[in-house]
């Protein structure tokens, strides 16, 4: 690993992220000597913290998440972090912390480079930009940008966000970062997809049937109902997790892995995403909100949430494209609270292709996840008594041993932004069709609830609303994960 100078800046220095995520992903990269002597951070906040103050909460951080910790490259690696207590409406405040990157980049010799993290309330992204800019925050090296979703509300805000934020720093510069694509089975699918002939030569319209992509959770809203009304799970889980797994499904072969041609490739199948009209999303999206359990209230009972709030708690819908290697392939989704179980999964339907066999069973190909880490190719092969068949799995799994040398995301896609690699971010072209669709179906709904239609009641730790099962388009699909 290469030593990476810079002084890095992280707005919401003392939140939640910073000290669950962060600080752990930043010990780690240390200690395997990506950041090594050359670097300071820099957290802000509005809380009157000092420099050893902050210091003692990264120490904790570290503590409660990493393990084998030598106290000596604790200590050392916590002198790097200074704190500035920042207002970020305040113009002077940006005053200080220039200067006090300044004066950091000379004591650990930094070269100039700032690293910008916007880890707060995305309404002040915008104004953190344009402050950026105005007060000259930028350093004589390179200069990065990481934005934490959502980026934006919709198509429109996230444009006016996209333009306050090029008033700093190029297309090349921003990293909207999503830690689902620094999961390592996301970072699998591509590998899987071309670097075996057998599965290479049948990702296509003539051998899939439909793709199922599942992220269910187990949890319900809990103290963040003034948060999720404003959200539900359109935009909080489909704009970014699910649209990242379905690109890397779709798209077709980049050029190179050079992170220019697979962003090419995506933006390729991108202009062909179909965005639903109204009858469509009338007919394939399915919303619901889960009802009360044992243990907790039903969502529009649960605080900070609106009585009669149409906030969806599962969404299920279907995404098409008419370019990319599975043109006109039904790529299915749905996600939701309080589901059976907590589980992330991919499930690659492959046409039934058998003269000889009439029942035989469609292949599948399952990518787990989450909570496991595994590929599973489902097979036909012959009973052991008779002439029948039966289904077998054939599984690619990390071992224990394996799972534990597994990256965190945070730690995978900081490293990313050091190196200059943008492939697992998001190219704003990219999100701007996402957050296209997404307003199609907020318009649809918008309609939807004016003519007094909710959404669908489901009972917890189930699959959602029984509707969700009616929007294949062929009458013997189904959902493979039940």
């Amino acid at each position: 690993m290469k030593n990476i100078p810079n002084v890095m800046i992280i707005f919401g220095g003392s939140g939640d992220l910073a000290h669950r995520k962060l600080y752990p992903a930043l010990f780690n990269l240390y200690r395997k000597g990506l950041i090594a002597d050359n670097f300071a951070v820099i957290a802000t906040a509005r809380r009157p913290w000092s420099h050893d103050f902050l210091r003692g909460q990264v120490k904790n951080a570290v503590n409660e998440t990493c393990e084998q910790i030598d106290a000596a490259d604790l200590d050392r690696f916590a002198t790097h972090f200074y704190y500035q207590s920042h207002d970020v409406t305040h113009v002077d405040h940006y005053i200080a912390l220039k200067q006090l990157a300044q004066k950091l980049d000379e004591k650990y010799d930094c070269h100039g480079n700032r690293i910008f993290y916007m880890a707060m309330a995305p309404s002040f992204f915008g104004t953190i930009a344009t402050h950026i800019n105005d007060q000259k925050l930028l350093g004589t090296g390179f200069n990065r940008l990481i934005v934490e979703k959502p980026f934006g509300r919709d198509y429109e805000t996230a444009e006016k966000l996209n333009q306050e934020i090029g008033a700093s720093f190029d297309e090349k510069s921003v990293y909207r970062i999503d830690h689902y694509l620094g999961k390592e089975m996301i970072q699998n699918i591509l590998p899987l997809r071309f670097a075996n002939p057998l599965l290479k030569n049948i990702w296509n319209a003539e051998y899939i049937k439909n793709i199922q992509v599942t992220l269910a959770e187990k949890i319900g809203v809990g103290t963040r109902g003034g948060y999720y009304d404003n959200s539900g799970a359109l935009r909080d889980m489909v704009q970014n997790h699910i649209f990242q797994i379905i690109t890397l499904l779709a798209m077709p072969a980049p050029k190179n892995l050079t992170s220019d041609a697979i962003h090419e490739a995506k933006q390729r199948l991108l202009q062909g995403l179909q965005i639903p009209s109204y009858d469509e999303v009338s007919k394939s999206v399915v919303r619901g909100q889960y009802l009360a359990s044992e243990h907790e209230p039903a969502y529009i009972n649960v605080d900070q949430v609106a009585p009669d709030s149409c906030t969806e708690t599962y969404v299920a819908g279907k995404v098409k494209f008419t370019t990319g290697p599975l043109a006109g392939v039904p790529i299915y989704f749905r996600t939701g609270k309080k589901m059976l179980e907590k589980k992330s999964r991919i499930d690659i339907v492959l046409k039934a292709g058998s003269d000889l066999y009439e029942k035989a069973n469609e292949n599948v190909i399952t990518i787990e996840i989450d909570p496991v880490s595994k590929i599973v190719l489902r097979l036909n092969g012959k009973e052991i008594v008779g002439t029948g068949l039966r289904i077998e799995d054939l599984s690619y799994a990390f071992n224990a041993e394996e799972m534990h040398q597994v990256p965190d995301g945070y730690e995978r896609l900081l490293n990313d932004v050091f190196m200059a690699d943008r492939t697992n971010f998001t190219h704003w072209m990219e999100l701007a069709q996402y957050w296209r669709y997404i307003d199609a179906i907020e318009a649809a709904w918008r309609k939807q609830n004016s003519m007094a239609i909710k959404p669908d009641q489901y009972l917890p730790n189930a699959f959602g609303p029984n509707a969700a099962d009616n929007i294949f388009e062929n009458a013997d699909s189904y959902w493979i994960y039940r």
